[in-house]
């Protein structure tokens, strides 16, 4: 794996994320933040099992981006999280529940449109192609649940390029987590690279 590639990719999606928690922390009622950045190889199955948590639901907002360089974004949570994320995001709580309904959908589906496509727009401005991804979807379940829905549009066994950035939320002294995917093929790795990651 080629360090350079791999720093490239880092620095062009946390550069673009932070551009984005800026903007979530001016328009929320908690403070966002970058917490950590890697890149590793992986599937989309590994990607999703190693981080997903180890009992109950995951969920997932995800989206793909087809045509000459395609690549897979997904913000993930902990479902168990909605009370916090939804306090610091709108100003108020939504109902702390074990399963996520139809209110913490809608609300992760939104906040996955506004980060998804902040990395999108990275890798776009980088390499100066125009990025359409499909629209986002918000998966819920166990793991393997989400892996069958993915796997729906895309093959969960390919190698790719794993960019994962933490992004921590901060309302009061309440802190949550959730993590930024983006499953980079070799091709449009190497045009980042070629483009020196300039946006």
């Amino acid at each position: 794996m080629s360090e350079n590639t791999n720093e490239m990719l880092n620095r062009v999606a946390v550069a673009g994320l932070r551009k984005c928690v800026e903007k979530l922390s001016r328009v929320s009622a908690g403070t966002w933040k970058v917490a950590g950045a890697d890149v590793s190889m992986g599937t989309l199955d590994e990607a999703v099992k190693l981080r997903a948590p180890e009992e109950g639901e995951a969920a997932a907002v995800y989206f793909d981006v087809k045509g000459e360089l395609p690549f897979i974004a997904i913000l993930l949570f902990d479902p168990r999280d909605i009370d916090r994320i939804s306090r610091c995001f709108l100003g108020y709580s939504f109902s702390a529940s074990p399963r996520l309904n139809q209110a913490g959908e809608l609300l992760l589906t939104e906040l996955g449109n506004i980060i998804l496509n902040s990395l999108a727009g990275a890798f776009s401005n980088a390499v100066k192609r125009i990025f359409i991804p499909s629209a986002p979807r918000c998966l819920r379940g166990e793991p393997q649940h989400l892996l069958g829905a993915m796997g729906a549009s895309v093959d969960v066994k390919q190698s790719y390029r794993i960019i994962s950035v933490k992004l921590d939320i901060q309302c009061d002294k309440s802190v949550t987590r959730c993590e930024v995917l983006g499953l980079i093929p070799e091709k449009l790795a190497q045009e980042l690279l070629n483009s020196g990651g300039v946006s």
